[in-house]
Protein backbone atom coordinates (compact mmCIF):
# COMPACT_ATOMS: atom_id res chain seq x y z
CA UNK A 1 0.00 0.00 0.00
CA UNK A 2 1.36 3.62 -0.88
CA UNK A 3 1.86 6.00 2.02
CA UNK A 4 0.18 8.99 1.71
CA UNK A 5 2.58 12.30 2.02
CA UNK A 6 2.19 14.50 5.13
CA UNK A 7 -0.19 17.68 4.76
CA UNK A 8 0.24 20.32 6.21
CA UNK A 9 -2.10 21.49 8.66
CA UNK A 10 -3.88 25.12 9.49
CA UNK A 11 -4.24 26.09 13.05
CA UNK A 12 -5.53 29.55 14.56
CA UNK A 13 -4.15 31.63 11.82
CA UNK A 14 -0.80 29.93 11.02
CA UNK A 15 0.15 26.88 8.46
CA UNK A 16 2.09 23.90 10.76
CA UNK A 17 4.56 22.22 8.20
CA UNK A 18 5.11 19.08 9.29
CA UNK A 19 8.92 20.10 7.73
CA UNK A 20 9.72 22.78 9.85
CA UNK A 21 8.18 25.48 12.56
CA UNK A 22 4.51 27.07 11.71
CA UNK A 23 4.63 29.82 9.31
CA UNK A 24 2.20 32.66 9.24
CA UNK A 25 0.24 32.88 6.41
CA UNK A 26 0.96 36.55 5.03
CA UNK A 27 4.54 35.22 4.71
CA UNK A 28 4.39 32.10 3.49
CA UNK A 29 5.30 31.61 -0.08
CA UNK A 30 7.25 34.27 0.12
CA UNK A 31 11.08 33.99 -0.36
CA UNK A 32 14.01 34.84 2.17
CA UNK A 33 14.84 38.66 2.02
CA UNK A 34 18.18 39.11 0.38
CA UNK A 35 21.14 41.05 2.41
CA UNK A 36 22.82 41.79 -0.22
CA UNK A 37 21.78 45.65 -0.45
CA UNK A 38 22.38 46.06 3.29
CA UNK A 39 26.12 44.40 2.93
CA UNK A 40 26.41 47.16 0.18
CA UNK A 41 25.39 49.91 2.22
CA UNK A 42 27.75 48.96 4.64
CA UNK A 43 30.36 48.90 2.48
CA UNK A 44 30.20 52.23 0.77
CA UNK A 45 29.52 53.51 4.32
CA UNK A 46 32.83 52.00 5.40
CA UNK A 47 34.93 53.19 2.43
CA UNK A 48 34.15 56.81 3.41
CA UNK A 49 35.70 56.31 6.47
CA UNK A 50 38.31 54.32 5.58
CA UNK A 51 39.66 55.92 2.39
CA UNK A 52 41.20 58.78 4.49
CA UNK A 53 42.98 56.97 6.46
CA UNK A 54 44.21 54.59 3.49
CA UNK A 55 45.96 57.95 2.18
CA UNK A 56 47.19 58.68 4.64
CA UNK A 57 49.24 55.61 5.16
CA UNK A 58 50.41 55.53 1.41
CA UNK A 59 51.36 59.15 2.20
CA UNK A 60 54.03 57.50 4.79
CA UNK A 61 55.29 55.39 2.45
CA UNK A 62 56.17 58.37 -0.34
CA UNK A 63 59.22 60.55 -0.62
CA UNK A 64 58.16 64.35 0.19
CA UNK A 65 58.59 65.26 -3.30
CA UNK A 66 56.34 62.73 -4.72
CA UNK A 67 53.46 63.94 -2.12
CA UNK A 68 54.22 67.35 -3.43
CA UNK A 69 53.50 66.66 -7.30
CA UNK A 70 51.10 68.14 -9.07
CA UNK A 71 48.80 65.97 -9.93
CA UNK A 72 49.13 63.65 -6.82
CA UNK A 73 49.46 59.77 -7.49
CA UNK A 74 47.39 57.49 -4.96
CA UNK A 75 49.93 54.53 -4.94
CA UNK A 76 54.08 55.40 -4.44
CA UNK A 77 56.11 55.16 -7.54
CA UNK A 78 58.94 55.03 -5.02
CA UNK A 79 58.28 53.54 -1.83
CA UNK A 80 59.82 55.02 1.14
CA UNK A 81 59.33 53.06 4.51
CA UNK A 82 62.52 54.90 5.96
CA UNK A 83 60.02 57.84 6.63
CA UNK A 84 59.32 55.02 9.73
CA UNK A 85 63.00 55.16 11.05
CA UNK A 86 64.25 58.16 10.03
CA UNK A 87 61.59 60.41 11.68
CA UNK A 88 62.91 59.23 15.07
CA UNK A 89 66.20 60.76 14.57
CA UNK A 90 64.85 64.44 13.77
CA UNK A 91 67.11 66.61 16.03
CA UNK A 92 64.21 69.45 16.88
CA UNK A 93 61.68 66.73 17.97
CA UNK A 94 62.35 63.69 19.96
CA UNK A 95 59.73 61.78 19.41
CA UNK A 96 60.79 58.37 21.21
CA UNK A 97 60.03 60.98 24.33
CA UNK A 98 57.29 62.03 23.05
CA UNK A 99 56.08 58.94 22.66
CA UNK A 100 56.48 57.63 26.42
CA UNK A 101 54.70 60.82 27.32
CA UNK A 102 51.85 59.93 25.65
CA UNK A 103 51.49 56.58 26.82
CA UNK A 104 52.45 57.91 30.45
CA UNK A 105 50.34 60.52 30.79
CA UNK A 106 47.32 58.38 29.51
CA UNK A 107 47.47 55.39 31.63
CA UNK A 108 47.66 56.65 34.50
CA UNK A 109 45.07 59.73 33.67
CA UNK A 110 42.57 56.55 33.04
CA UNK A 111 43.56 54.68 36.00
CA UNK A 112 42.94 57.71 38.28
CA UNK A 113 40.06 57.99 36.40
CA UNK A 114 38.32 54.42 37.28
CA UNK A 115 39.94 54.74 40.91
CA UNK A 116 37.86 57.90 41.65
CA UNK A 117 34.86 57.36 39.01
CA UNK A 118 33.81 53.72 40.37
CA UNK A 119 32.77 54.71 43.91
CA UNK A 120 31.75 57.57 43.23
CA UNK A 121 29.44 56.31 40.80
CA UNK A 122 28.73 53.62 43.42
CA UNK A 123 27.52 55.76 46.08
CA UNK A 124 25.61 57.82 44.12
CA UNK A 125 23.66 55.24 42.35
CA UNK A 126 22.93 53.70 46.18
CA UNK A 127 22.90 56.12 48.32
CA UNK A 128 19.92 59.18 49.03
CA UNK A 129 22.05 62.24 49.91
CA UNK A 130 20.25 65.90 50.37
CA UNK A 131 21.75 68.01 46.98
CA UNK A 132 21.89 64.32 44.93
CA UNK A 133 20.30 65.69 41.65
CA UNK A 134 22.32 69.30 41.63
CA UNK A 135 25.53 67.29 42.15
CA UNK A 136 24.68 65.08 39.24
CA UNK A 137 24.25 67.97 37.82
CA UNK A 138 27.54 69.94 38.73
CA UNK A 139 29.47 66.84 37.32
CA UNK A 140 28.30 66.99 34.26
CA UNK A 141 28.21 70.64 33.20
CA UNK A 142 31.94 70.14 33.96
CA UNK A 143 31.67 68.21 30.53
CA UNK A 144 30.67 71.11 29.02
CA UNK A 145 34.31 72.81 29.86
CA UNK A 146 37.49 72.60 28.14
CA UNK A 147 41.05 72.84 29.36
CA UNK A 148 41.64 75.67 27.07
CA UNK A 149 39.09 77.87 28.61
CA UNK A 150 40.45 77.68 32.09
CA UNK A 151 44.09 76.95 31.16
CA UNK A 152 45.18 80.26 32.38
CA UNK A 153 44.11 79.27 36.05
CA UNK A 154 45.40 75.69 35.93
CA UNK A 155 48.50 77.22 34.84
CA UNK A 156 48.95 79.54 38.08
CA UNK A 157 47.61 76.54 40.00
CA UNK A 158 50.33 74.25 38.88
CA UNK A 159 53.12 77.35 39.46
CA UNK A 160 51.84 77.56 43.07
CA UNK A 161 51.84 73.44 43.25
CA UNK A 162 55.41 73.45 41.72
CA UNK A 163 54.27 70.95 38.97
CA UNK A 164 53.74 72.77 36.26
CA UNK A 165 55.60 71.51 33.05
CA UNK A 166 55.41 67.86 34.65
CA UNK A 167 53.55 64.48 33.57
CA UNK A 168 51.57 64.70 36.76
CA UNK A 169 50.11 68.20 35.41
CA UNK A 170 48.76 66.45 32.84
CA UNK A 171 47.45 63.18 33.85
CA UNK A 172 44.69 65.55 36.59
CA UNK A 173 43.84 67.98 33.92
CA UNK A 174 43.07 64.91 31.95
CA UNK A 175 41.67 62.75 34.65
CA UNK A 176 39.00 65.55 35.66
CA UNK A 177 38.06 66.67 32.91
CA UNK A 178 37.25 62.51 31.62
CA UNK A 179 35.86 62.17 35.46
CA UNK A 180 32.54 63.28 34.75
CA UNK A 181 31.54 61.13 31.16
CA UNK A 182 32.84 57.97 33.73
CA UNK A 183 30.98 59.13 36.66
CA UNK A 184 27.74 58.95 34.42
CA UNK A 185 27.94 56.19 32.57
CA UNK A 186 28.85 53.86 35.77
CA UNK A 187 26.03 55.83 38.00
CA UNK A 188 23.64 54.40 34.96
CA UNK A 189 25.05 50.85 35.32
CA UNK A 190 25.30 50.62 39.19
CA UNK A 191 21.60 51.76 39.37
CA UNK A 192 20.52 49.10 36.78
CA UNK A 193 21.98 46.12 39.78
CA UNK A 194 19.07 45.11 41.31
CA UNK A 195 19.03 46.02 45.18
CA UNK A 196 18.43 42.23 46.21
CA UNK A 197 21.01 40.98 44.41
CA UNK A 198 23.49 43.16 46.97
CA UNK A 199 21.13 42.86 50.10
CA UNK A 200 21.55 39.25 49.63
CA UNK A 201 25.48 38.95 49.96
CA UNK A 202 25.08 41.48 53.24
CA UNK A 203 23.22 38.93 54.26
CA UNK A 204 26.33 36.81 53.64
CA UNK A 205 27.99 38.57 55.66
CA UNK A 206 29.84 40.70 53.09
CA UNK A 207 31.14 44.14 53.86
CA UNK A 208 30.04 47.04 51.19
CA UNK A 209 33.55 47.19 49.86
CA UNK A 210 33.58 43.34 49.15
CA UNK A 211 30.03 43.66 48.03
CA UNK A 212 31.10 46.69 45.31
CA UNK A 213 34.69 44.49 44.54
CA UNK A 214 32.80 40.79 44.37
CA UNK A 215 29.39 41.23 43.63
CA UNK A 216 28.48 44.96 41.44
CA UNK A 217 31.91 44.99 39.40
CA UNK A 218 31.98 41.77 37.65
CA UNK A 219 28.00 42.82 36.60
CA UNK A 220 28.84 46.47 34.84
CA UNK A 221 32.34 45.42 33.58
CA UNK A 222 30.73 46.52 30.10
CA UNK A 223 30.26 49.94 31.19
CA UNK A 224 34.06 50.29 33.07
CA UNK A 225 35.15 48.54 29.30
CA UNK A 226 33.44 51.76 27.77
CA UNK A 227 34.52 54.09 30.46
CA UNK A 228 38.37 53.27 29.92
CA UNK A 229 37.95 53.11 26.20
CA UNK A 230 36.71 56.58 25.93
CA UNK A 231 38.80 58.05 29.22
CA UNK A 232 41.97 56.45 27.63
CA UNK A 233 41.38 57.93 23.45
CA UNK A 234 40.78 61.32 24.80
CA UNK A 235 43.33 61.54 27.15
CA UNK A 236 45.30 60.38 24.14
CA UNK A 237 44.16 62.90 21.62
CA UNK A 238 44.25 66.00 23.98
CA UNK A 239 46.09 69.16 22.45
CA UNK A 240 45.19 72.25 23.55
CA UNK A 241 46.18 71.62 27.22
CA UNK A 242 49.25 69.58 26.78
CA UNK A 243 50.25 72.79 23.99
CA UNK A 244 50.31 75.09 26.82
CA UNK A 245 51.30 73.23 30.09
CA UNK A 246 53.73 71.47 28.80
CA UNK A 247 56.57 73.72 27.40
CA UNK A 248 59.24 71.20 27.59
CA UNK A 249 60.19 69.31 24.15
CA UNK A 250 60.67 65.72 26.32
CA UNK A 251 57.54 66.06 28.09
CA UNK A 252 54.82 66.76 25.12
CA UNK A 253 53.03 63.80 23.49
CA UNK A 254 52.76 62.81 20.31
CA UNK A 255 49.68 65.26 19.07
CA UNK A 256 51.54 68.11 20.07
CA UNK A 257 55.07 67.30 19.25
CA UNK A 258 53.37 66.44 15.10
CA UNK A 259 52.87 69.97 15.35
CA UNK A 260 56.69 70.61 15.10
CA UNK A 261 57.15 69.25 11.63
CA UNK A 262 54.56 71.70 9.98
CA UNK A 263 55.95 74.98 9.12
CA UNK A 264 54.93 78.23 7.99
CA UNK A 265 56.60 77.76 4.72
CA UNK A 266 57.74 74.27 4.87
CA UNK A 267 55.79 70.77 5.79
CA UNK A 268 57.31 67.40 6.17
CA UNK A 269 54.66 65.66 5.19
CA UNK A 270 56.27 61.89 4.73
CA UNK A 271 56.94 62.59 8.37
CA UNK A 272 53.19 64.18 9.49
CA UNK A 273 51.68 60.74 7.80
CA UNK A 274 54.29 58.61 9.41
CA UNK A 275 53.49 59.91 12.94
CA UNK A 276 49.89 59.83 12.31
CA UNK A 277 50.08 56.28 11.62
CA UNK A 278 52.09 55.24 14.65
CA UNK A 279 49.81 57.32 16.71
CA UNK A 280 46.76 55.58 15.89
CA UNK A 281 48.24 52.07 15.85
CA UNK A 282 47.55 52.04 19.65
CA UNK A 283 44.20 52.77 19.84
CA UNK A 284 43.17 50.89 16.94
CA UNK A 285 44.65 47.76 18.68
CA UNK A 286 42.61 48.67 21.83
CA UNK A 287 39.66 48.99 19.91
CA UNK A 288 39.94 45.11 17.93
CA UNK A 289 40.86 43.87 21.94
CA UNK A 290 38.05 44.93 23.52
CA UNK A 291 35.27 45.76 20.99
CA UNK A 292 32.60 43.21 22.12
CA UNK A 293 32.68 44.13 25.40
CA UNK A 294 32.63 48.16 24.38
CA UNK A 295 29.81 47.23 21.96
CA UNK A 296 27.78 45.27 24.96
CA UNK A 297 28.24 48.99 27.19
CA UNK A 298 27.18 51.02 24.39
CA UNK A 299 23.89 48.92 24.20
CA UNK A 300 23.49 47.95 27.52
CA UNK A 301 19.77 48.08 28.70
CA UNK A 302 18.33 48.60 25.22
CA UNK A 303 16.58 45.36 24.92
CA UNK A 304 14.86 44.42 27.93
Amino acid sequence: MRASAPIATISEGTIESPAGPPVSPATAGKKPRRRWDLTLVGMVIAAIFLIPYVVMVLGSLKPRSEILRIPPTYLPEQWSPSNYSSMWNTPETPLSFNMVSTVVISVFATVVVLLVAIPAAYYTARRRFPGKIAFLGLVLVTQMLQPTVLVTGLIREFFTLGINDTWLAMILVNAAFNLSFAVWILHSFFASIPVEIEEAAQLDGLSRLQILTRVSLPLVWPGIVTATIFAFVSCWNEFAASLVILTTPENQPLSVALTKFIGQYDTAWQYVFAISTVGIVPVVILFALIEKRLVAGLTAGSVK
